[in-house]
């Protein structure tokens, strides 16, 4: 039995001494709250500061406890015991318990939620609640990765679904933050919980996302202090704000990529040559200079970041760029004369817009006829959901085990396979990287897997680039997360 214990976080009857609205620009209204449907990240920048899993992920991408005080695994494996620790409440006031666990995870499962998580758990055969305070899930099958996810178990309180239908227009959690108010594509307004479980935190009373689309605009807004706290920064305004007077500009590998998807359903891209061909034709170097300001790498299906598993792009011959191959391969793929399909895309992260406009010109020149359809933000998650559209430009987020990067995505009939590509051999792969134990196994599993996907999948990774984020000098305590994660907004303080 291996057993592991987080520090005591509780500290009763502590008067917490929140202050100040920290003022934050980022570029769009979250798209609905609910923590167990979403896959926006601008849902999930509010979402994670007001809803708990039993672990979260630190900055240095390790696991912690979070409403969990420790875990036990048997022996074999199978069985996971977690403990929640003492007092936790919900922002309505009710007392947290693991039954509330047990029944997140099964709204989760449950295929009318239709939840994009349920990929993460389908290993588990049962979740009980023995008491008031003791989660136990057994597992049918060695699963490598369940602790990886257990930050993806948001625990919510069944009356409020019920109550509302889902959570998608109102958020009650046990994080640091409750939410306050919604001011349509102009602001959400998150304020202190002061029942939170962690003492002294959060250091603010109030969070004010404010919702400004230009990128220009929120950099400008930092600069004349408007703005406390920019999350996201674009590479060339990362460049601007660094020559700015009282400005922090950070920077960390981004555990995210941007990606160009293919329907698999609608030819040509049901024909693995085509798509191939296609990645001949990018010029991700291209791509890293002019969107990226050199601040990226090409990107294979696992980030850098994880040194254990990702395979180096130089492994992949489809990523040695040649637009005389590609067009070769494209006439022996029975399209001698190209073909026309449209990139559907949204405007809001200007990495993702300006990706989309040079692959558009790339592929052109390997005698495709593309055009970019720049969408509204809540009409491109819509199309993508219902997997309507050709192809699409968009940033994929990551995780600290490969199986979260690949699982959910790949393999037929995932919860994010919205390329609804299907390939038996990569199922196995999938499948065998996530039901062992073994670490060789698994390393040998993904590195097969990233093979067949690379240059055959229903993806072509572009780039893995440089989070930026930016702060005044106001702001003190922020920690950036590779996995864009805002969690650690509860450890910022107001220096005025």
């Amino acid at each position: 039995m291996k057993r592991l214990a987080f520090l005591a976080l509780m500290a009763f009857g502590v008067v917490l001494a929140q202050s100040g609205t920290l003022e934050l620009a980022v570029d769009g209204s979250p798209a609905g709250l609910d923590p167990h449907k979403v896959t926006a990240f601008s849902s999930f920048t509010i979402i994670n500061l007001i809803y708990d899993g039993l672990l979260e992920i630190n900055a240095d991408l390790q696991l912690e406890g979070a409403l969990a005080e420790s875990y036990e695994i048997s022996d074999d494996g199978l069985t996971y015991t977690f403990t929640l620790r003492e007092g936790l409440e919900f922002h309505n006031g009710r007392a947290v318990t693991s039954d509330d666990v047990v029944y997140s995870l099964e709204r989760i499962l449950d295929p009318e939620t239709g939840s994009p998580q349920a990929s993460r758990f389908t290993q588990v055969a049962q979740t009980e609640a023995p008491d008031d305070r003791t989660v136990v899930f057994t597992l049918s099958e060695p699963f490598a990765p369940f602790l990886a996810n257990m930050p993806n178990l948001y625990v919510v309180p069944r009356e409020v679904v019920e109550e509302h239908g889902d959570l998608q227009q109102v958020a009650v959690g046990t994080g640091p933050f409750m939410l306050g108010e919604i001011v349509p594509d102009t602001f959400v307004r998150l304020d202190a919980n002061p029942a939170y479980y962690r003492s002294g935190e959060p250091g603010v009373a109030e969070l004010r996302f404010n919702i400004v689309p230009e990128a220009s605009t929120r950099a400008a807004g930092l600069r004349t202090g408007t703005y406390h706290l920019l999350p996201d920064v674009d590479p060339t305004s990362a460049e601007t704000l660094r020559r700015a007077p009282n400005v922090t500009v950070l920077g960390t590998q981004d555990l995210a990529y941007t990606l160009l998807g293919f329907n698999t359903t609608r030819a040509p891209f049901d024909d693995p040559r085509v798509r191939a061909a296609i990645g001949a034709a990018i010029d991700r170097d291209e791509v890293v200079q002019a969107v990226h300001l050199g601040n990226a790498v090409p990107a294979g299906p696992l980030s850098p970041a994880l040194t254990d598993w990702a395979l180096d792009t130089d492994a992949y011959p489809c990523y040695a760029q040649d637009t005389d191959a590609a067009r070769s391969a494209l006439a022996d793929a029975g399209y001698p004369d190209g073909f026309a399909f449209t990139i559907l895309t949204f405007g809001t992260n200007r990495v993702v817009a300006d990706t989309a406009q040079v692959l558009q010109a790339q592929l052109e020149r390997a005698g495709l006829d593309v055009e970019v359809n720049v969408a509204e933000f809540g009409t491109f998650v819509q199309d993508w959901q219902n997997s309507n559209f050709d192809a699409f430009v968009s940033l994929n987020g990551g995780n600290i085990d490969p199986d979260g990067y690949l699982h959910r995505t790949f393999i037929t009939d995932g919860s994010t396979n919205v390329f609804q590509h299907s390939d038996p051999e990569l199922d196995a792969l999938l499948v065998r990287g996530r039901t062992t134990a073994d670490v060789d196994a698994r390393q040998e599993a993904y590195r097969e897997a990233q093979m067949l996907l690379a240059c055959e999948g229903p993806i072509a990774h572009i780039a893995y680039g440089t989070l930026f984020s930016a702060h005044t000098a106001a702001v003190e305590g922020f920690v950036q997360m590779p996995t864009r994660n805002l969690r650690y907004l509860r450890n910022v303080t107001l220096n005025r």
